[in-house]
């Protein structure tokens, strides 16, 4: 399982002309699941997510997580990060999860950060997507468990 996050001000996605999803501060997540992903996966990741330090201090250093500055999530799927692209042109998506397994985890996710208090807003599992967002930073890294 990967997450790309990036520290915003404010994202949002839209589905078929509809926003489905908005945040102000805190945390756009892209989630990639791949086909050896499970449940205890799924929770490393989320922990992890919500406690990685990238949020600035008062002395300008990254020591806050996006909790203890009351910041939100924004979790979107996205299946292209589980791609192979060692070789040749094109990518490859054969370590991604299939769809149904994809959906469950992703939503195994969703409900393990707003079980453990967060505030999370969501893209729609395999639509077509427009993610609108204002980095703050910039500020992006991957994660991977």
């Amino acid at each position: 399982m990967i997450a790309l996050i990036q520290r915003v001000r404010e994202a949002s996605v839209t589905v078929e002309q509809q926003v489905t999803g908005s945040i102000g501060s805190g945390l756009l997540v892209l989630l990639g699941v791949e086909h050896q992903d499970d449940e205890a996966t799924v929770a490393k990741l989320a922990h992890k997510v919500m406690h990685y330090r990238v949020f600035s201090d008062e002395q300008g250093k990254m020591n806050l997580n996006v909790s203890q500055v009351g910041g939100s999530l924004l979790v979107v799927s996205q299946f292209t990060l589980a791609a192979d692209t060692s070789r040749g042109l094109r990518p490859s998506f054969s370590s991604a999860a299939v769809p149904a397994r994809a959906d469950e985890l992703y939503q195994a996710f969703i409900d393990y950060c707003r079980n453990a208090g967060m505030t999370v807003a969501t893209g729609r599992f395999a639509a077509d997507m427009q993610v609108a967002l204002i980095n703050d930073g910039p500020v992006t890294f991957s994660l991977k468990v």
